[in-house]
């Protein structure tokens, strides 16, 4: 430090000699050794001042409001991490939601098409037993005409060859007789034997 004061102190006065020999105004330009000596002491305590109490104040304040902006910074990150993972997981869900939802619309198709079905067996079936049952009745009421027509076709004939013959016949020859004709026109009309 002293022989940085030394060296100024040199260098000033050769400049300030040749400045009062020139007689002008460069010495007012230069500053005198003193002030030189006052202002580096003075710039010396502020540098110590501030080396000192200072600058660690301003760089504790500097690191806690690094550390502060970095603790926000690793926060929003874990939130938006947060925010992405539930993302994530809500998605999933909506597509659970949608498979789930297709799954029960294609369950409640396949039981409508079931149940269709059934209903149409049902009815196919209640439709054949509704004919067999009128065949059947069919039947029934052709048997009894026909047995009633064949009476009463035996005793019109009966009244009808006596009326011819004149006299009377025998009624149970007489049936035999009506009874064979009508198996044999029977037997001619639809081959059955009906």
């Amino acid at each position: 430090m002293t022989a940085f004061l030394a060296i100024i102190l040199a260098a000033s006065e050769p400049a300030a000699e040749a400045a009062a020999e020139s007689g002008g105004g460069i010495e007012d330009l230069i500053p005198h050794l003193t002030e030189l000596a006052v202002g580096f002491i003075a710039f010396f305590i502020l540098f110590a001042f501030m080396a000192k109490w200072v600058m660690p104040k301003l760089n504790a304040v500097l690191e806690e409001r690094r550390d502060k902006i970095q603790g926000e910074m690793e926060k929003a990150e874990a939130t938006r991490k947060d925010a992405d993972a539930e993302l994530a997981q809500y998605k999933q869900q909506l597509a659970s939601a949608r498979d789930e939802a297709n799954r029960i619309i294609e369950e409640a198709r396949k039981t409508a098409e079931d149940l269709r079905k059934d209903l149409q067996a049902r009815a196919e079936q209640e439709s054949q037993n509704l004919v067999v049952r009128a065949q059947d009745e069919i039947r029934a009421e052709r048997d009894r005409v026909f047995q009633e027509l064949k009476a009463s076709v035996g005793q019109l004939s009966v009244d009808l060859a006596g009326r011819v013959v004149g006299e009377s016949l025998d009624p149970s020859r007489h049936q035999k007789l009506v009874d064979d004709y009508i198996d044999q026109v029977a037997g001619l009309g639809n081959g059955d034997g009906k």
